[in-house]
């Protein structure tokens, strides 16, 4: 499987989107995707607190890694609504809470990459990035990324952010190609990686649906 560098992280082109595991597909489906995957040469996983109804994916994820977690980039996502009411999904506070919940759940020490999963307009950019700096510091996480971000922010980010902020994930696929007009191109002159989610359309491009 060919590969490619986002920053210290080397990852294979082809990632396994985790977001149904703990949901649609139970511990022993995952265990078979999971094993599929490695058998493929898909290295590059990526999960959320928030799938699987809030930390399924990463605890059946960390029990299904157990013995082979160093085979895998392992990539999360913090931010979003997790049903406790907790607001400030960019603070300090929240972001240490997050991490240490998903350090737990995937039975790990580090996340390889951590992504704010949308923008938190409650919270100054120079705290959610701070802290993420904080965090690769610590070793808690190695590098760290954003999601769902529009391209102006992208900018304030990177001014903000050391070589540690790697990449930016968003919708993209044939069906929906609005990031081509500004965020790719965006992406491409900051030297962010660009990870594109639902690239086959939920499995409307996987030539399953006639």
């Amino acid at each position: 499987m060919r590969t490619t560098q986002l920053g210290p992280l080397e990852v294979t082109v082809v990632g396994l989107g985790c977001n149904n595991f703990g949901g649609r597909v139970d511990g022993a489906g995952t265990r078979a995707v999971v094993d599929a995957a490695l058998d493929a040469g898909v290295t590059f996983f990526d999960t959320a607190d928030i799938y699987g109804r809030q930390g399924g994916s990463e605890t059946i994820l960390g029990n299904v890694l157990q013995g082979r977690r160093d085979q895998v980039v392992l990539a999360s996502k913090f931010g979003k609504p997790m049903g406790d009411g907790a607001e400030r999904r960019g603070s300090a506070k929240y972001i240490r809470h997050a991490i240490a919940a998903s350090l737990e759940r995937l039975q790990t020490d580090r996340i390889d990459l951590y992504q704010h999963h949308e923008e938190d307009p409650d919270t100054p950019l120079a705290e959610t990035i701070g802290t993420l700096e904080e965090l690769v510091a610590e070793g808690k996480i190695l590098a760290y990324g954003t999601s769902n971000y529009a391209p102006a922010t992208l900018e304030s980010a990177k001014k903000l952010a050391g070589p540690a902020y790697v990449s930016e994930q968003s919708e993209y696929s044939w069906l929906e190609r609005g990031a081509e007009a500004e965020l790719m191109p965006t992406c491409e002159r900051l030297g962010l990686g660009f990870i594109p989610y639902f690239p086959l359309g939920s499995g409307l491009l996987t030539g399953k649906v006639r």
